[in-house]
């Protein structure tokens, strides 16, 4: 019987479907991040309290370079004024070693230049322009930063990935003061940096780079310190097209915060959040330790009192045929299993010579599938009951277990305890060094400070404002459905099935309506062609017969203008209805019942002539 559907449960399921999904995507975009597998369980601190006030809808955002103030920065460019910005920035000319000479040099674009989404066209930035090639570029701090002042570092710096990004990076680095840093036309990847920080990011692998180079206050070595990872995924900046805010606040307490777009999120301290550790371990293995030969550090051995059971068959297989398997009445012991193909033909170019003689492929014998098997019978195999395998001592505690060994530990000769990691090296210049499978990465408005107060107030005047016009001006629905999909194609799909199933389950309202209703009507036509009586059809009175009678013929023929029966008179019977008249009137003392019989079968026989 077919499944109908009525317009009720089309309903039904329509809005149940509608809020399944609702449901499913609402849950998976207020986490788009839930699966991640590099990054711990966490959040991202929203900071309020040091959010820009957003202004009203008819707020009149107009956008004017800040000014700046030198007293108050170490550095400071907003990009707008070109020729003043050119000559502070060096254009490196160094080459990469240990690489290709075609792609060693930093022969990367760069240039001052308006956002490809233009705001105001007075708000400019410095733009990477090319792609796949090693660029470098410097500029010197008005004053350099010393550490031993009681003051923290604040950098800050705008970038635009007005062409997203998949592979390649858009941080920063703040060379170290020192003659390698004299000439900046030589900077490339092995001048020396005391930080580098910025977003970094090249397939699933998502980075917000904070490294500081720790100089050994005994030996004087080097060594890179690695941020922890922060606790989210930070994606949409890669993905949105959008400015972003970064800033690396390091404090001289030795903590440390990085916020993107006035949210933490990573914070610590430079003693305990870097790997490797700032300071070294007090003890370490002595390395000429060696463990004893007769050092036993089983914690369990095999019973040496225990003895293998006589009755222990080590021999016995693990299966025997099942004595009890009887072989197939229908077996066909003489027929072969496998029997040359006889629908298999030579090959016209087959040549017996270098090709041998020619065989017929061996395919299954029919014969053995009807009759249930063929060849030799074999009893089928099972469990062994008394198979127990190679015998083996148990296991017990071994008397002369002396645990792990380890080497002894002795003072580490490298130790020392510097509880003042944030004295780093003095910084002279900050410079961009990057690769990038992007092109048209912008920087804009960046600075190096030592007050949060000025850094947070500059970001008021450029990039709180930039935002806030780009946000009111974007507040359209197809702005939020892309944030809600987190800017992923994969999510395309999610919605394309939201709007097929309420859809599609209207689309099959209507077929089967439609297909509903063309059965009733070949229903009945049939009945017609057939002549069956209709449920309606009830017995006329004898009276009526006649009349009826011609209304049949008439219906019977319709196609034609005109017949002789149809145009008879109605008083007019034929020799047939004559006859059947006086076959009544011989019979009519019999029931009604038989009389009213009588009646149809005339009509029937009318009609068929």
């Amino acid at each position: 019987m077919p499944w109908k559907m009525g317009q009720g449960a089309t309903l039904a399921l329509l809005v149940a479907s509608c809020l399944l999904l609702n449901a499913a995507t609402g849950a998976i975009a207020a986490d788009p991040t839930a699966e991640s597998d590099d990054f711990e369980d966490g959040y991202v601190e929203d900071v309020p309290e040091e959010e820009p006030a957003t202004g009203d809808s008819d707020e009149n955002l107009v956008y004017e370079s800040p000014v700046i103030d030198r007293k108050k920065f170490h550095f400071a460019d907003h990009f707008d004024d070109v020729e003043a910005s050119r000559k502070n920035w060096v254009l490196s000319q160094a080459k990469k070693d240990d690489i290709a000479e075609e792609i060693s040099k930093y022969d990367g674009i760069w240039n001052w230049e308006s956002p490809q989404r233009i705001v105001w066209p007075n708000d400019l930035g410095l733009v990477l322009k090319s792609k796949a090639k090693h660029a470098a570029i410097a500029s010197r701090l008005r004053e350099p930063f010393d550490f031993k002042q009681d003051k923290p570092l604040v950098v800050q710096y705008e970038v635009t990935l007005q062409e997203g990004q998949e592979c390649g990076g858009s941080y920063l680095k703040l060379l170290s003061a020192g003659k390698e840093t004299d000439e900046l036309t030589t900077f490339n990847d092995k001048t020396p940096y005391t930080i580098m920080f910025g977003p970094d990011k090249c397939g699933s692998d998502v980075k917000m780079h904070f490294i500081f180079r720790h100089v050994n206050p005994i030996n004087g070595t080097i060594t890179e310190k690695h941020c922890n990872k922060p606790k989210n995924r930070l994606e949409e900046p890669f993905k949105d097209k959008l400015p972003h805010l970064y800033q690396l606040v390091v404090r001289p307490d030795n903590s440390f915060e990085i916020r993107v777009d006035h949210k933490i999120i990573n914070e610590g301290s430079l003693l305990t959040d870097f790997k490797p550790p700032v300071n070294p371990p007090a003890e370490i293995d002595d390395p000429n330790d060696q463990k004893p030969e007769a050092w036993d550090e089983r914690e369990k051995i095999q019973d040496p009192a225990a003895q293998k059971p006589d009755d222990w068959d080590e021999d016995a297989p693990p299966q025997i045929p099942d004595p009890s398997a009887v072989k197939p009445k229908t077996w066909l012991e003489n027929e072969a299993e496998m029997i040359y193909d006889p629908t298999a033909v030579k090959p016209d170019d087959w040549d017996s010579e270098i090709d041998g003689d020619w065989e017929a492929p061996l395919v299954d014998n029919p014969l053995c599938e009807k009759a249930g098997g063929c060849g030799k019978w074999k009893a089928p195999l099972i469990p062994n009951p008394n198979y127990k395998g190679k015998w083996r001592p148990p296991m017990i505690e071994n008397p002369n277990y002396q645990g792990k060994w380890a080497p002894r530990k002795i003072p580490n000769p490298d130790f020392f305890e510097d509880l003042k990691p944030f004295q780093m090296t003095p910084i002279s210049a900050v410079g961009l060094e990057l690769w990038s499978m992007s092109s048209d990465i912008l920087f804009d408005n960046l600075i190096i400070t030592d007050d949060v107060d000025v850094a947070r107030e500059f970001a008021a005047n450029s990039f709180d404002i930039k935002r806030r016009y780009i946000d009111r001006e974007s507040k359209t629905f197809w702005h939020r459905l892309m944030r809600r999909m987190n800017y992923k194609p994969g999510w395309w799909a999610l919605y394309f099935l939201y709007l097929l199933i309420p859809a599609s389950c209207y689309v099959f309202y209507l077929y089967r309506r439609a297909k509903e209703d063309s059965a009733a009507k070949r229903a009945a036509a049939e009945a017609k062609k057939s002549d069956e009586p209709q449920p309606d059809d009830e017995p006329k009175p004898d009276s009526e017969e006649e009349s009826d009678l011609s209304g049949e013929r008439a219906a019977g023929d319709s196609s034609k203008e005109s017949t002789p029966l149809s145009a008879s008179p109605k008083n007019k019977k034929s020799d047939l209805d004559v006859s059947e008249e006086t076959k009544t009137e011989e019979t009519s003392e019999e029931p009604a019942q038989t009389e009213e019989t009588t009646t149809k079968t005339r009509k029937r026989t009318v009609r068929k002539d």
